[in-house]
C-alpha cells in the first residue's frame, strides 16, 4: 500500500526527562494540527528529530517504541551535529540570509558539513521505511538537500518540499556560498511550494541565474521529470480558535486580565524573540505615538509578549537586552501609579491565555521585517467573534497578500506606524466590523486543512503525469520491439536530428561538430543498404557539409528550405524570397547592440539571433521582446518566428522540417521508418509520419512522438543497437 510519509527537523511532540522517566507531549502547533489529518491515517508516518539528545540505547528504543504508537519515527542526531547542523548552518546561515539579515550570517564550511551529514542522517532513516509507491512531504530551511538525497536512492518515488520561511531575492541568495547546492537539493522534489508568488518568484529568478534551469509559468522540465513550483499561502486551524475564543476557560481568564488592566484601550503584540520580527522599531512606535498623541497616555497600553527564543546566541541577547531597555525606557518616562504603558511579558502562554488576550486587544500589532506567513494575525481574526478590532501588518509578511483589510504598513517606516495605530484607535466600529469579517472568511476558507488538501491533490496530479510520461519512456521493451521492426524491415528511412539529439549544445555553435563517435555511427549505418539517413537540422548548408556532407547520407538544412539527396546536388524545396532580411537584420543588429554575448547568425533564407552566451534572465527578456518585435514587423510577410533552444530564428513559413521530411516518404520506399528529434520544430517531423514510424523526443517534455529518451547518450545508444 502506498503510504504518505511527512519529514520535517522537528516531531509534533515534546518529550521532556525528569529523572529517568521521559514524558511525551503533543504539540500544538498549526502544522501539527493540520498534518494530524495525514500521519495519523493507516501506516502514514512523520519522521523527525524528537527534540532532545540521546545516547543510551535503551532510551533510543523505548522512544523509538513510544512514537511508533503514534504513526511517528524519530532521527536521533548526536550533541555536536545538533550544534553544528541546527543551531549552526540552519539558524547562523540559512535563516538570517533568507530573512535579508545577511550581516548577522556566518558561512563556516565545517557547518555546512555538518549540514549535509545532518540531511544524510535524515535520508538514511526514510529509506529505512520507505517505498518506491510512497509519497514524501519534506518541510523548510533545515532540510533542504534532502530531496536530492531521497531522489538519487529512490528514482521513481513522489516528493513534495514546502519551505515554511521567505525565499530571498537572487541578489541576497546567491551570496552564500553554498547556493548551487542547495538549488539543486530543493530540486530533487516533484513540487516545491512556497507561501507567496514572491517567494516562487525568487526561487525561479535564482534557479535560472545560478544554475541555468529554465521554468515555464513555475513547471521546469529536467530529468525526465516535471518539477511544478507554486504558491500555497498556509492557514490556521479556524474553528480551533474560535470554539478556544468561546470556551468559559478563556472567558474568565479575559474577565480576570481586563480587572487588573482596568479601562484601557489595548495594543496586543506576540512574537518569539528574533531580529526578524521587528520588536524594537515596534516599541519605538509605540513611544512616539505617546508623545505625538498625549491625549492617549493613561488610555492605551501596549501587551507585548516575547517569546523566548536563542538567547544565549550574541544577537538574539543584544536583541532581548535592547527590548528591555525600551520597555524600560517608555514605562519610566510615561508611566504612572495607576497605568504601564507597556505590558511586558518574556515568556509563553497556553492557548486559553492567548484566546483571552486576542479577544481583549482593541488592536493586533503584527511588524515584522520579513515573515513567510506569519500566523498570529490570522488567529486573531478568527478569535474576535464579536467582529471587533482592527489589525495592523507588516506588507514583509506573507499573510498580507491575503489580508489586505488589514491596515497594511512598511515596518521600516516609523511614523507609518504611529499613525496606523491612531488610525486603528479611531476606526468606527461599522468599519472595523467589515475589515475582520471579510478576512474572517478568508481565514475561513483558506484554512490549514485547505492548504495540507491543495498542495496534497497538486503534487498528485504531478505523480499522475508523470505516470503517463513515463508509460512513453523508450523502455527495454520498447526498444526491443523498435529493434525487431527495424530488422524485418526491407527499407528504411531514418530521420535524424542535429544538435540537441545526435551531440550536445556548445555556448559556440560552431563548436558542435561532430565527434568520432558520431561519425563513425553514421558511416555505419549508412553501410547498411537498407538504410536511408537523413540528418534534418535548423542548420545552414554549409556547416552541414562541412561536417557529414562526405558521407552518403541526405540532408535537409535550415528547416527544410535546403534538401541535398545523396545523389543530386543542394536545392530548395520551392522558390523562396529573402529581400526581407535586409530589413529584419537591420532591427537584430539593434538586440544585438542592446545583448551583450548575443550575435546573429545569417543563412540563405533565414536569420538567426543567438543568446547562449547572454546574463542569464536579461536573455530571456530580450527574447520576449524580439520575438514580438518580429511578429509584428513580419505580418504578411510569409515569415515565421521560431523561438528554439537559446535562439531566435525568422525564416519563410512556407517551410518546414515535417513538409521537407514529407518529400522523402513519398519518393522512397520504408517499411521501418524512425525519425527522432529534440525541441518543437521537430513536432512538425513527428506529425507527418506514417502510424507505424517509432517517433522519439529527446528530453522530458510533452510531444505527438511516441516516445521520450533522456539525452543525447540514449540516442547514440538506440543507434548502436540498430548497428
Amino acid at each position: 500500500m502506498a503510504r504518505t510519509i511527512i519529514v520535517s527537523n522537528r516531531l509534533p511532540v515534546r518529550i521532556t526527562k525528569t529523572g529517568n522517566k521521559l514524558d511525551y507531549k503533543p504539540s500544538e502547533g498549526g502544522l501539527a494540527t493540520g498534518l494530524g489529518s495525514i500521519y495519523k491515517k493507516g501506516d502514514n508516518v512523520w519522521l523527525g528529530w524528537p527534540g532532545l539528545y540521546v545516547n543510551k540505547k535503551e532510551e533510543k528504543e523505548e522512544i523509538t517504541r513510544e512514537l511508533r504508537k503514534e504513526n511517528m519515527v524519530p532521527v536521533f542526531l548526536s550533541k555536536q551535529l545538533i550544534k553544528d547542523f541546527y543551531e549552526g548552518f540552519s539558524n547562523e546561515t540559512i535563516w538570517p540570509t533568507y530573512h535579508y539579515f545577511s550581516q548577522y550570517a556566518i558561512y563556516d564550511h565545517k557547518k555546512f558539513e555538518a549540514y549535509i551529514k545532518a540531511n544524510h542522517e535524515f535520508c538514511n532513516e526514510l529509506l529505512r521505511i520507505a517505498n518506491p509507491t510512497d509519497t514524501i512531504w519534506i518541510h523548510d530551511y533545515q532540510l533542504l538537500v534532502l530531496p536530492k538525497m531521497v531522489r538519487e536512492k529512490l528514482p521513481d518515488v513522489s516528493i513534495g518540499f514546502f519551505q515554511h520561511i521567505p525565499f530571498p531575492s537572487y541578489e541576497v541568495f546567491r551570496m552564500l556560498p553554498w547556493r548551487k547546492e542547495i538549488l539543486y537539493g530543493m530540486l530533487g522534489s516533484d513540487l516545491i511550494g512556497f507561501h507567496t508568488y514572491d517567494d516562487m518568484r525568487h526561487f525561479l529568478s535564482s534557479i535560472g541565474r545560478l544554475i541555468g534551469v529554465n521554468n515555464s509559468r513555475g513547471r521546469i522540465e529536467r530529468d525526465k521529470r516535471v518539477i511544478e513550483v507554486d504558491s500555497f499561502p498556509m492557514g490556521i486551524d479556524y474553528e480551533k480558535y474560535s470554539n478556544s475564543a468561546a470556551s468559559p476557560q478563556t472567558i474568565e481568564k479575559e474577565i480576570r486580565y481586563r480587572t487588573s488592566l482596568g479601562d484601557q484601550k489595548l495594543i496586543l503584540s506576540i512574537d518569539r524573540l528574533d531580529y526578524s520580527k521587528g520588536i524594537p522599531q515596534r516599541l519605538q512606535a509605540f513611544e512616539m505615538f505617546l508623545q505625538e498623541y498625549p491625549e492617549y497616555q493613561s488610555k492605551v497600553s501596549l501587551i507585548m509578549i516575547v517569546v523566548p527564543s536563542r538567547d544565549n546566541v550574541d544577537q538574539y541577547a543584544e536583541l532581548k537586552e535592547e527590548i528591555d531597555l525600551l520597555v524600560g525606557r517608555i514605562n519610566g518616562n510615561y508611566g504612572r501609579l495607576n497605568w504601564t504603558p507597556v505590558h511586558y511579558f518574556y515568556r509563553s502562554f497556553p492557548l486559553e491565555a492567548l484566546s483571552a488576550f486576542y479577544r481583549m486587544a482593541h488592536v493586533a500589532l503584527v511588524t515584522p521585517m520579513r515573515d513567510g506567513m506569519n500566523l498570529v494575525c490570522k488567529e486573531y481574526i478568527a478569535s474576535r467573534l464579536d467582529q471587533k478590532g482592527v489589525l495592523i501588518l507588516s506588507e514583509m509578511a506573507g499573510a498580507s497578500k491575503e489580508l489586505s483589510d488589514a491596515i497594511l504598513i512598511n515596518p521600516n517606516n516609523i511614523s507609518r506606524i504611529v499613525r496606523a495605530i491612531h488610525q486603528a484607535l479611531t476606526m468606527p466600529e461599522e468599519e472595523q466590523e467589515k475589515r475582520i469579517s471579510v478576512m474572517q472568511e478568508t481565514i475561513k476558507r483558506y484554512n490549514i486543512h485547505h492548504w495540507v488538501n491543495i498542495f496534497m491533490e497538486r503534487l498528485n496530479l504531478i505523480i499522475e503525469e508523470r505516470k503517463s510520461l513515463a508509460t512513453r519512456t523508450l523502455d527495454e521493451k520498447a526498444v526491443q520491439s523498435l529493434v525487431d521492426a527495424y530488422k524485418s524491415a526491407k527499407s528504411r528511412l531514418l530521420f535524424l536530428d542535429y544538435d540537441g539529439t545526435l551531440t550536445g549544445f556548445k555556448p559556440n555553435p560552431q563548436s558542435a561538430k561532430p565527434d568520432n563517435e558520431l561519425l563513425k555511427i553514421i558511416e555505419s549505418l549508412t553501410k547498411i543498404k537498407k538504410n536511408r539517413v537523413i540528418i534534418i537540422s535548423g542548420r545552414d548548408k554549409n556547416t552541414l557539409d562541412s561536417w557529414v556532407g562526405h558521407l552518403p547520407i541526405d540532408i535537409i538544412a535550415e528547416h527544410g528550405v535546403w534538401l541535398r539527396e545523396k545523389e543530386n546536388h543542394w536545392h530548395t524545396i520551392e522558390a523562396l524570397d529573402s529581400n526581407w532580411k535586409e530589413e529584419l537584420r537591420s532591427l537584430l543588429e539593434v538586440y544585438v547592440d542592446r545583448t551583450p554575448g548575443s550575435f546573429i547568425e545569417e543563412k540563405d533564407y533565414s536569420l538567426v539571433w543567438h543568446y547562449r552566451k547572454v546574463e542569464q534572465g536579461l536573455g530571456e527578456l530580450r527574447t520576449r521582446e524580439l520575438s514580438s518585435h518580429l511578429k509584428y514587423l513580419s505580418t504578411n510577410k510569409n515569415l515565421q518566428v521560431l523561438e528554439g533552444d537559446m535562439v531566435v530564428e525568422i525564416k519563410s513559413s512556407a517551410v518546414n522540417k515535417g513538409r521537407a521530411a514529407t518529400k522523402w516518404l513519398q519518393d522512397y520506399p520504408h517499411e521501418f521508418t524512425l525519425a527522432i528529434g529534440d525541441d518543437w520544430t521537430d513536432e512538425d517531423t513527428f506529425r507527418v509520419m506514417p502510424e507505424n514510424a517509432f517517433t522519439i523526443k529527446v528530453g522530458g517534455t510533452t510531444s505527438v512522438a511516441k516516445y521520450n529518451v533522456l539525452g543525447v547518450k540514449d540516442v547514440r545508444a538506440l543507434l548502436k543497437k540498430l548497428i
